[in-house]
């Protein structure tokens, strides 16, 4: 059964930086696309970020291209977001998921992790 964990949030002023992190537990995880959604109150969840499998290409939503890096390291299983420049629209619960397929942003599985808030305020 697979497992996500997300860390790394917190309060941050506007312009500050985290880096999320993500630890998936499963077998194929080295062998799916994985992406970051984040979910506002209100709001349907969005994808933000989104990696191929072999690290080489990442995908971003408009709102956070230019501040947002994914990566991923597929010995420890987990992934990351850089998140630089943040604003406070970046506040909301950040998740992570296996795609679909690259090309395909609904997320593989239904189970979701607790995800960890960011808020961006000052």
């Amino acid at each position: 059964q697979v497992q996500f964990v997300e860390s790394g949030g917190g309060l941050v002023q506007p312009g500050g930086s985290l880096r999320l992190s993500c630890a998936a537990s499963g077998s194929i995880f080295s062998s799916v696309a994985m992406g970051w959604y984040r979910q506002s109150p209100g709001k349907q969840r969005e994808l933000v970020a989104k990696i191929g499998t072999f690290s080489l290409n990442g995908n971003y939503a408009d709102s956070v291209k230019g501040r947002f890096t994914i990566s991923r390291d597929n010995a420890r299983k987990t992934v990351y977001l850089q998140m630089n420049s943040l604003k406070r629209e970046d506040t909301a619960v950040y998740f992570c998921n296996a795609l679909r397929s690259y090309n395909d942003d609904a997320p593989r599985y239904d189970y979701w992790g607790q995800g960890t808030q960011v808020t961006v305020s000052s």
